[in-house]
């Protein structure tokens, strides 16, 4: 520190003054003396003092010296101190410091400047420019084509709010932060000249050895706009953000002090945040795009030498590498320009450390939260005024030079942290990844319970599945690790497999489920961005809040990824879903299976069918159940229908007044809705096995839903494995695991005969069926005009199944079949007395061994080729009368019949409308 001084008053005269009232005080005690030996006596006071004065005081008070902040030196200080104070009473010193300190100084008296006595490094390594250019001409590339990259000239002739010319003016407040270098005056006079003025600047000095000389700098320029603000506690890198929230302003332009800013900066910077395609983004001059990923699909550091991967710094001059055109980076470094309102975003989460890393906290958190980017914004080569760093020397020697290798990892760590929680760097955007599956967990009891089916689809050749986990006190990740037999060291690889959504750093101790959302839906979000699962995966019983931040991000998926919620009994049930192709996955939840019950006056068979469709397996799915009664039903079956609780979908019953006769009970009992309604038709005396639903589920995924299947000709699935050839007068027994044996004894199949012992029902052909079955049905069956060759059904007289037969048999449609072991099924028929069984006009005896079947009670996959359904062009196929022919066959058969309701000739088949069902042409097949 130096005694200030003022132009009109010279030093002698200062010092003189103060001698003078000293000494003057002494002498009237000693009034007897003569005049000359007083005179001596103050001549020879003046030298002593001056002397002392010029060795000690003013030495001690230059700012060249600084010895106050050299402990070299400390001795020197105090001797000064002691001496200035003996020569000169503190009371005496204090007045005229007083006066002095009230007099003008200027910045010319206070202002020092920075000198950088070494150049900028450049790098000699062939090999890094060439990787280094590289990289940013594939970036360059890439952003030209996917958002466009705009020259300086073509920024600024981008229509803005905030032109040069308007009448309206930015409020822009400029936040600068000092330490220790000397370049506040160096930026002050940068700001004071600016092509558009700013509104305010704050210098900030937080735990600064400088304090007094950066705050007699403000001072110096004696303007009301510009405030000087400091604290004893050094605040570090993220206090010039706090005091930035407490602005009134339309931006913030906040500089590190070693960044002088070209006399346009603050033109150009709010001409560009004025524009519509940048107004929601950070701007600045320097950036960092982060590492991309390796061969080994682990992430580099970003400090990595001699690796194309480890990202860039730009502008980097050690590269020679110069920013002509706007660039995206994944965060900006050393100066930040931003709206007021962004600011804030900064601070939902707590970062990973305060010692470092605020400006990629700032751009992860702006884009995670606020869909705001970060740009460098290109300079005019010939034109230093447009420069964010007019001086081009202090921002870039440290960063091309080595810094610590602890705060390194901090900021790997940091970096990776965010790009594992669904930070979109400029990596994710180049190489959008596709994953089958996103799993994630709230609790580490969920980890487990999902852990089987992450397993599998881990295991599953050609399937990639990773785990997100909320983190903190909810689910640490190396618990989570640990739950799923997975060494916890995978937390801190750069590699991806689990992420830590660290959910408690938003939420803290907060009994406020918001937090916790925002935190859940924002991560979450950016993740299926970045990875693009063809599912999202969790528990159905999972926290409701939590469900409802999935649910959002999933709908926020360009890709639509499906949210599927499985209950924790099903996870094991369902592992077939590993072996379906992803394409078919995100249609989970597109089915809708409805039970249609037919019942009239067996209540105990009713009960037991109740009982097994309680049982069974839904995965959480709603499934709509109906009763469909004939006018005759007894008073036991409507009280037991009337009180039967399902929670799994709605209830509805329906009750003829007229007796319709079985024909109509079953045909009118379920009607589709759309395309994706499937009915399942059950008699009362039928029983299911508790993995029906799976079997329908797996099926209608695997042959009806992926995009890569074209299965036309199915109609059906059937839960039930046939014993007889029904259709041949003799009814000779048939094993399908005895006749497929040369294939597979279990692989399921595809029939032509529809199944009415258990069948899900296609919406398409069901339609069809209907507008058939209007036009044939006649009260006199023997008019039906459909003769099958050697066919038995043609003489079936009251029977819906019978023109189903016909129309299937006519146009080639087939049905699935499952096939396990001892005929093990999905259903059984228990063959009780009803309209045909036991009917005293049906000839036909029935013996119930040859009917009733054993219910699957295990998981059914173990007994699949492969253990998965086989592809569709893998599925044998049979006609009606169980004989191997190809589809194509089938439909050449029913053609050459000729008898179907339009005449078309033996090459064609009828077209249908499908929302109707109504037949449309012929059409060669």
């Amino acid at each position: 520190m130096r005694l200030p001084r003022n132009p009109t008053i010279r030093s002698g005269d200062f010092l003189e003054g103060m001698l003078t009232d000293f000494v003057g005080k002494k002498s009237k005690l000693k009034a007897t003396k003569s005049a000359s030996a007083r005179l001596v006596f103050v001549l020879t006071c003046f030298q002593f003092a001056f002397v002392v004065y010029a060795t000690f005081l003013l030495y001690y008070m230059t700012p060249s010296t600084e010895l106050i902040s050299k402990p070299h030196f400390s001795w020197a200080t105090k001797f000064a101190k002691q001496w200035t104070y003996f020569i000169i009473p503190p009371h005496v010193v204090s007045r005229y410091q007083e006066v002095s300190n009230s007099l003008p100084i200027t910045p010319a008296e206070v202002c020092e400047r920075e000198m950088i006595d070494f150049e900028q490094k450049k790098s000699t390594d062939a090999l890094m420019i060439k990787l280094k250019r590289e990289l940013y001409e594939e970036v360059l590339q890439f952003q030209e084509k996917s958002m466009g990259t705009e020259t300086f000239s073509q920024l600024m002739e981008m229509k803005s709010k905030w032109e040069l010319k308007s009448p309206n003016t930015p409020k822009i407040t400029v936040i600068l932060n000092h330490f220790k270098r000397k370049t506040l005056c160096s930026q002050l006079n940068s700001l004071l000249h600016q092509t558009v003025p700013f509104h305010h600047v704050w210098v900030l000095a937080f735990g600064s050895p400088n304090e007094v000389s950066l705050k007699k700098i403000v001072e110096s320029y004696n303007d009301s706009r510009i405030s000087f603000i400091s604290s004893t506690y050094d605040f570090k890198y993220y206090g010039r953000f706090q005091m930035a929230l407490q602005m009134e302003a339309d931006f913030v332009y906040i500089l590190d002090d070693d960044m002088i800013p070209g006399r346009k900066m603050l033109e150009i910077l709010s001409h560009v945040a004025g524009t519509d395609k940048y107004k929601n983004s950070v701007l600045g001059s320097i950036g960092r795009i982060l590492p991309f990923r390796q061969k080994d699909y682990t992430f580099p550091s970003y400090r990595k030498f001699r690796s194309k991967e480890a990202g860039l710094y730009l502008p980097d001059p050690a590269y020679d590498i110069t920013v002509d055109r706007i660039v995206q980076v994944d965060f900006l470094s050393s100066s930040w320009f931003l709206s007021a309102e962004l600011v804030k975003t900064l601070f939902i989460e707590t970062p990973l450390t305060f010692m470092t890393g605020e400006d990629l906290h700032l751009s992860y958190q702006l884009q995670k939260y606020r869909n705001a980017d970060s740009f460098v914004l290109p300079v005019d080569p010939k034109d230093k005024e447009t420069w964010g760093d007019s001086e081009h020397r202090l921002a870039y020697v440290s960063e091309t030079t080595v810094i610590f290798k602890d705060i390194v990892q901090v900021r790997d760590d940091q970096w990776w942290r965010a790009l594992s929680t669904g930070y979109m760097t400029q990596w994710a955007k180049m190489h959008p990844q596709e994953i089958d599956a996103l799993f994630y967990a709230h609790s580490i009891e969920e980890v487990k319970s999902l852990g089987p089916l992450l397993d599998k689809f881990r295991s599953t050749v050609g399937k990639k599945a990773y785990i997100a986990v909320s983190g903190g006190t909810f689910c640490p990740c190396e618990d989570a690790a640990t739950a799923l037999n997975w060494p916890r060291s995978v937390c801190k690889e750069r590699r991806f497999k689990i992420f830590d959504l660290g959910v408690g750093a938003i939420s803290g101790n907060s009994n406020s489920e918001v937090p916790v959302v925002q935190a859940v839906y924002s991560s979450m979000r950016g993740l299926i961005k970045i990875h693009n699962p063809s599912v999202l995966i969790a528990v159905s019983d999972i926290d409701s809040h939590v469900m409802k931040a999935l649910k959002m991000a999933s709908e926020t998926s360009t890709n639509r990824t499906t949210l599927i919620l499985l209950p924790r009994p099903s996870v094991s049930k369902v592992l077939w879903m590993a072996d379906l192709r992803s394409a078919a996955l995100p249609k989970w939840n597109k089915m809708h299976v409805s039970v249609n019950i037919i019942t009239q006056n067996r209540v105990h068979s009713l009960a037991r069918l109740l009982k097994s469709l309680a049982d069974a397996y839904y995965l959480g799915d709603e499934i709509p159940i109906s009763f469909n009664m004939d006018t005759m039903v007894d008073e036991a079956t409507i009280r037991l229908v009337s009180s039967f609780d399902w929670p799994h979908g709605p209830k509805t019953l329906r009750r003829r007044i007229i007796q319709g006769g079985l024909i109509r009970a079953v045909s009118e009992s379920w009607y589709p809705s759309s395309d994706d309604d499937y009915g399942l038709l059950l008699e009362d005396d039928i029983e299911v096995s508790p993995y029906y639903y799976l079997w329908i589920k797996y099926a209608l995924l695997a042959y009806h839903y992926d995009p890569q299947v074209s299965l036309p000709e199915l109609a059906s699935i059937s839960l039930y494995t046939p014993r007889l050839v029904e259709v041949v007068k003799e009814r000779p027994k048939w094993n399908a695991t005895e006749f497929f044996k040369q294939i597979h004894p279990n692989t399921p199949y595809l029939h032509q005969l529809p199944c009415s012992w258990g069948a899900v029902f296609f919406p398409k052909q069901w339609r069809e069926f209907y507008v058939y079955m209007n036009m044939r049905f006649t009260e006199n069956a023997k008019q039906n005009p459909v003769q099958i060759p050697k066919s038995r059904t043609n003489g079936w007289q009251a029977s819906w199944k019978k023109f189903l037969i016909d129309m299937m048999y006519l146009r080639g449609y087939v049905a699935l079949y499952p096939n396990f072991p001892n005929q093990a099924s999905f259903s059984t028929n228990h063959m009780e007395p009803g309209a045909h069984i036991a009917a005293r006009d049906n000839a036909v005896k029935h013996d119930k061994s040859d009917f009733e079947v054993p219910l699957l009670k295990d998981d059914f996959r173990k007994f699949l080729p492969g253990g998965k359904l086989p592809p569709a062009s893998k599925l044998p196929s049979l006609n009606l009368f169980n004989q191997v022919v190809s589809l194509k066959e089938l439909k050449a058969v029913g053609a050459n019949l000729g008898e179907d309701v339009i005449e078309c000739n033996s090459r064609e088949t009828v077209v249908v409308d499908h929302q109707t069902g109504l037949p449309l042409r012929c059409a060669i097949f």
